[in-house]
């Protein structure tokens, strides 16, 4: 009787639980009201419970709800598992995005770039040394770089 009575506390707990959270996840709540309810049958009428095990071929009453409870505990452990490898994917993805957005060159102010794109077309006279095979921008970086 002590047993049943804790057992009927803990599974009206889960009630409360699952009726609250209809809202956020209404087949989750329903699934959890569903087995609450069966637990609380079967808590007070564990006669029905052999019977119905006697019927799918099982034995005693408490080896069909260990068996289902193991059942419905697997299925949970792999829905969390998915949760779980989702969410890692999206940080990994967001955190990509933010690697990418945070290694972009910063603009060059006004000031600077007037002189950079001035220096890469000043004629050689003017001080300029052009090295061989070097490219335009190459050459304004090594003038902004000796001035």
């Amino acid at each position: 009787m002590i047993a049943q009575l804790i057992l009927s506390l803990l599974l009206a707990g889960i009630l409360l639980y699952a009726w609250t959270e209809y809202r956020r996840s209404p087949a989750v709540a329903v699934l959890a009201l569903l087995a609450a309810s069966a637990g609380l049958y079967f808590v007070w009428m564990p006669e029905h419970s052999t019977q119905l095990a006697e019927w799918v071929g099982i034995g005693r009453g408490v080896d069909l709800i260990l068996y289902i409870w193991v059942c419905i505990s697997l299925i949970v452990l792999l829905n969390l598992h998915l949760k779980l490898r989702t969410q890692t994917e999206l940080i990994t993805a967001l955190a990509r995005k933010i690697a990418i957005a945070d290694a972009r060159p910063e603009p060059l102010p006004e000031e600077d770039r007037a002189t950079s794109v001035r220096s890469l077309h000043a004629p050689a006279e003017s001080g300029g040394v052009r090295a061989a095979g070097a490219a335009p921008t190459q050459i304004g970086l090594v003038r902004a770089t000796l001035d």
